[in-house]
């Protein structure tokens, strides 16, 4: 069974930092990507970013290049999100999903979801 576990949302002031972590379990971590994605009421999920386990490669979100950087520990199975001089517009319910079968910043390209965790950025 596919199983992705997000932690380390959180309140934050504004320019503060934060990093979320993803636990991947039920499938060959290393053969695929993982990717990010958040949510704010009533609008729909936004590719953050991903990562390709296979090779590294990385995909990010205009609005989070610079501040955002995705990681992967393969031997923990686990991806992380580390975001840095947040803002208010980046608060969201953030996810991760895999593994990537389509285009990263598509929704419909990931299976399986986490339960999401919540990111508040105070002005």
């Amino acid at each position: 069974e596919v199983q992705l576990v997000e932690s380390g949302g959180g309140l934050v002031q504004a320019g503060g930092s934060l990093r979320l972590s993803c636990a991947a379990s039920g499938f060959t971590f290393d053969d695929y990507a993982i990717g990010w994605f958040r949510q704010v009421p009533g609008k729909e999920r936004e590719g953050v970013s991903c990562i390709s386990n296979r090779d590294g490669r990385t995909w990010y979100a205009d609005s989070v290049k610079g501040r955002f950087t995705i990681s992967s520990d393969n031997r923990k199975n686990t991806v992380y999100l580390q975001m840095n001089s947040l803002k208010p517009e980046d608060t969201a319910v953030y996810y991760c999903a895999g593994p990537r079968r389509g285009t990263w910043y598509l929704a419909e390209a990931y299976p399986y979801w986490g339960q999401g965790t919540q990111v508040t950025v105070s002005s």
